[in-house]
């Protein structure tokens, strides 16, 4: 890794796919303020509603993600009169 062009909170983060409890282990710099014991390691954890373990084009899959209730405003929005 090439000194200095990182920042110093470049470490191991655990990303968790809320929608499926999937887990995995990479290197960021993301702010966090929960952590997550994995084989008895501490990990700073940021929890992602979507994921590659649970994307509509990776497991081939439809599935509505709604958030905040966007899709109940849009059908809404631009339902047939």
């Amino acid at each position: 890794m090439k000194q200095g062009i990182h920042p110093d909170s470049y470490r191991l983060v655990a990303f968790k796919d809320m929608s499926n409890d999937h887990v995995f282990i990479t290197r960021s710099c993301v702010n966090t303020k929960e952590t997550i014991e994995i084989d008895g390691v501490t990990y700073p954890v940021m929890k992602m509603e979507i994921s590659n373990t649970s994307h509509p084009f990776y497991t081939g899959k439809m599935k509505l993600v709604d958030t905040a209730g966007r899709v109940d405003k849009f059908y809404s929005r631009y339902k047939k009169k």
